[in-house]
């Protein structure tokens, strides 16, 4: 029998020991090399794209000579105005992308030893990073789409006579939000957050290529697509595929996503839901990669990110 790529050698190419016994040089050159990979670890003044800067000798920072901006490794990054030794940043993405059905900030915190509001925070950077480049994703070929609700139900009553059936639009709380997917057969995944199924038909049209081909369940909300997309539905109630009709690879990423809430996080706040969405999408579409791959990819995806307009200072705006 052969041997899952997860469970083989290949799969594991990170040390997360060699990271912890970094000194803080190796760290901060691991960061540089990591930024300005491009230009072959050379600094290069963020403001201006000067490559003409000198480094000071007490403290890890540069000057451009164009603009006279002094910079860090991780200035302008969504690292920036850091609190944690550089090392400790590369132990996080280490942690966070070890975790194959996602993680928690409280495990994040004691992992790193850090209260839970520095680990909820710099979890979400991440998030954000790594989603980031499916911002202008389009997809092509073969793609499924498919819908999955999250949020929204009432407790249900402590006797059977009682209870109610939670799938109803009248024993909702009006929380409740669909996660449509969009993935390509082989390819990339791309998730986006509505109020309802129908909601996403533009957002189908707008992301997916002419000429291309939809597979998609019996829903009514998915009726639409005949009308721009070769488009083959599938009945769940008689089969999960049937003459190449099916949406396995969108099941697929639900049950991560679905893992995730009742595993990891337990709730996961409508109004963060499209931030976790992603992070499934990225993981998924990554799996068959080895966690040194995977990374360097959060690594670069996160110093090649500016500041965060949603989480630099999230605390401080009085969140809670």
């Amino acid at each position: 029998m052969a041997q899952h790529f997860l469970l083989s050698a290949k799969a594991r190419t990170l040390s997360l020991t060699a990271i912890c016994r970094m000194s803080d040089d190796e760290a901060h050159a691991a960061f540089v090399a990591i930024r300005w990979a491009a230009t072959g670890g050379e600094p290069v003044c963020p403001r201006c794209g000067c490559m003409a800067v000198y480094a000071y000798t007490v403290r890890r920072i540069w000057k451009c000579k164009a603009c006279n901006h002094q910079f860090s490794v991780t200035s302008g990054t969504i690292f920036a105005s850091r609190k944690m030794p550089i090392r400790q940043y590369l132990v996080a993405i280490a942690i966070f992308v070890n975790a194959a059905k996602g993680l928690s900030a409280l495990q994040l915190g004691r992992d790193l030893d850090v209260q839970y509001k520095t680990a909820f925070v710099l979890a979400h950077k991440l998030r954000e990073a790594i989603g980031s480049g499916q911002a202008d994703t389009t997809l092509s070929g073969h793609v499924e789409v498919d819908g999955a609700y999250f949020g929204g139900t009432v407790r249900q009553e402590n006797r059977k006579e009682d209870r109610k059936d939670r799938r109803l639009a009248e024993n909702q709380t009006g929380k409740r939000q669909v996660v449509v997917v969009m993935r390509e057969r082989g390819g990339r995944t791309l998730p986006f957050v509505f109020r309802s199924e129908d909601q996403a038909i533009p957002t189908i049209r707008e992301r997916v290529a002419p000429g291309s081909t939809v597979y998609a369940d019996e829903a009514g909300s998915w009726d639409a697509l005949h009308a721009r997309f070769e488009t083959k539905r599938i009945n769940h109630q008689l089969a999960f595929s049937d003459d190449g009709a099916c949406t396995n690879q969108a099941e697929s990423y639900f049950s991560r996503l679905r893992r995730a809430e009742w595993g990891q996080h337990h709730h996961i706040s409508g109004k963060y839901l499209g931030a976790y969405a992603r992070e499934m999408a990225w993981r998924e579409d990554t799996r068959r990669r080895s966690n040194g791959t995977l990374h360097s990819l959060a690594a670069a995806a996160a110093l090649g990110h500016p500041v965060s307009r949603v989480w630099a200072g999230y605390w401080q705006r009085g969140r809670a």
